[in-house]
C-alpha cells in the first residue's frame, strides 16, 4: 500500500515538475519574444520625450503607446533586472520600432538624447553668434537675446563704472567663448537659450580662472580690460606667433598714453567686421574709435580665443610702438620703434595697395 502511495506522489510530483518546467519555458519564451523589436528591420524613427521624474511604468507605457516596445511589463522587468529602475534619464530621444527593447533601454540608461553641435569661431561678435544660432534653427533671435540679457545682469567681469557699462554695445561681447559645443535639443531641434549661454560662459571661466585673474591684477588690468585688448589682438593678428608681439605693442602704447589706432575697433563702431577703412571712417564719433579716443574701448569687439588671451597676459617683451601689414601678402606685420620707421613701412604698404587698386586707394587708411 505504501509503495502505491509513493508511486502516486512521485507521479504527481513528476507531472508538476514537467508542468512547471513547461510553464517556465513558455513564460521565458514569451518574455524573450516580448523584448524583440515591434517591427523588425523597420528604418522608421520616432522622436520621444521622456518627462523629468517619470517612473519606469510611465516610461514603459509611453514607449508602448508609441509602438517602440512590444510589452510594457516585459520592459519593466528588463529594467529592474538590469538595475535601472528609477534611473532612466529624461530628455528627447530618437528611437525606432526596429530596435529591440535592450537597445531602447541602453539609450535611456545612457541618456543618449538628441543633441546638436555648433561652432563659434574666434573673433565673432555677439551679433554674429545670434545670427548663426538662429540660422541653424537652434534658437530664435528674441529668445537668445533675452537669455543674454538675463546672464549679463550678474556677470562678474563687466565694468562697475556706470558710464563705461552703459557705453557697451553688447554687455556680453567677448565672453561667449569661441569653441565647438554640443547641446540637447527638443523634438523640433531647438535648444534652451539659457543653457547655450551658460555653456559658453562656463567655457570662458574654464579658460579664465583664478590664475589668469591674478595675472591680470599683477599687470594692473581688470579681466574686462584683458579681454578687450585680447579681442583687438584676435582681429589684428593673422599669424599665430605675432599675437604676443602685437599685444606687446598695444601695451606699450597704453603705457605711453598713446591712442591705439586699431582699425578693428573702428570697424566695430561702424557695425562691420571686415573691409578697408576710409579716412572719413576714422573720424566716426564712437567710444570704440581708438583713433579718436585714447586708452581701451569700453569693451571687447569680439570673442578672443585662448591664444589671444594668453598673448595679452604674457606679451612679448618688445619696444615696438607701431606695425603695419607687410606688402608681400603673407599676413605678417612690419613692426617699428619710431614713427619715422613706421612711416617708411606705411609708404611701402601704400605703394603695394595702389599697384593693386589705384583708383580706390586714394581715400583709404593705409595703416593696416
Amino acid at each position: 500500500m505504501r509503495r502505491t502511495i509513493w508511486r502516486v506522489v512521485g507521479a504527481v510530483l513528476a507531472a508538476a515538475l514537467v508542468l512547471a518546467a513547461g510553464t517556465a519555458g513558455w513564460l521565458y519564451h514569451r518574455y524573450v519574444n516580448a523584448l524583440e523589436p515591434p517591427r523588425p528591420g523597420s528604418p522608421v524613427t520616432t522622436v520621444v520625450r521622456v518627462p523629468r521624474g517619470a517612473s519606469t511604468a510611465e516610461i514603459a507605457g509611453l514607449l508602448h503607446r508609441q509602438g517602440l516596445i512590444r510589452d510594457p511589463l516585459a520592459f519593466r522587468v528588463l529594467v529592474r533586472l538590469q538595475g535601472y529602475d528609477g534611473r532612466l534619464r529624461a530628455g528627447v530621444y530618437r528611437l525606432s520600432p526596429g530596435m529591440p527593447a535592450q537597445a531602447v533601454l541602453d539609450k535611456l540608461a545612457r541618456g543618449d538624447i538628441l543633441t546638436a553641435r555648433f561652432t563659434i569661431p574666434e573673433g565673432w561678435t555677439v551679433a554674429q553668434v545670434v545670427e548663426h544660432l538662429a540660422a541653424e534653427g537652434l534658437v530664435t533671435r528674441e529668445s537668445f537675446r533675452a537669455a543674454l540679457d538675463r546672464a549679463a545682469a550678474d556677470w562678474p567681469y563687466l565694468p562697475r563704472d556706470a558710464g563705461t557699462r552703459n557705453a557697451l554695445k553688447e554687455p556680453l561681447e567677448g565672453y561667449l567663448f569661441p569653441d565647438t559645443y554640443r547641446v540637447p535639443v527638443d523634438e523640433h531641434g531647438r535648444a534652451d537659450p539659457a543653457l547655450v549661454v551658460r555653456l559658453m560662459l562656463d567655457r570662458f571661466r574654464q579658460v579664465v580662472g583664478p590664475e589668469e585673474e591674478a595675472r591680470a591684477r599683477q599687470m594692473g588690468l581688470s579681466v574686462h580690460q584683458v579681454i578687450t585688448l585680447a579681442s583687438i589682438v584676435e582681429r589684428e593678428a593673422r599669424v599665430a606667433e605675432e599675437r604676443p608681439v602685437i599685444a606687446g605693442v598695444y601695451l606699450n602704447r597704453l603705457e605711453r598714453n598713446m591712442t591705439l589706432d586699431a582699425d578693428p575697433t573702428v570697424l566695430y563702431a561702424l557695425g562691420r567686421t571686415s573691409g578697408r577703412l576710409t579716412y572719413a571712417d576714422l573720424r566716426v564719433d564712437s567710444p570704440y574709435n581708438t583713433y579718436r579716443y585714447p586708452g581701451l574701448p569700453p569693451g571687447p569687439i569680439g570673442a578672443p580665443g585662448e591664444a589671444a588671451i594668453r598673448a595679452v597676459l604674457h606679451p612679448a617683451d618688445v619696444d615696438y610702438l607701431y606695425f603695419v601689414l607687410r606688402p608681400d601678402g603673407s599676413g605678417r606685420h612690419q613692426f617699428a620703434r619710431t614713427l619715422a620707421e613706421h612711416n617708411r613701412n606705411v609708404r611701402a604698404y601704400r605703394q603695394s595697395l595702389q599697384e593693386q587698386d589705384p583708383p580706390a586707394g586714394q581715400d583709404r587708411n593705409p595703416d593696416r
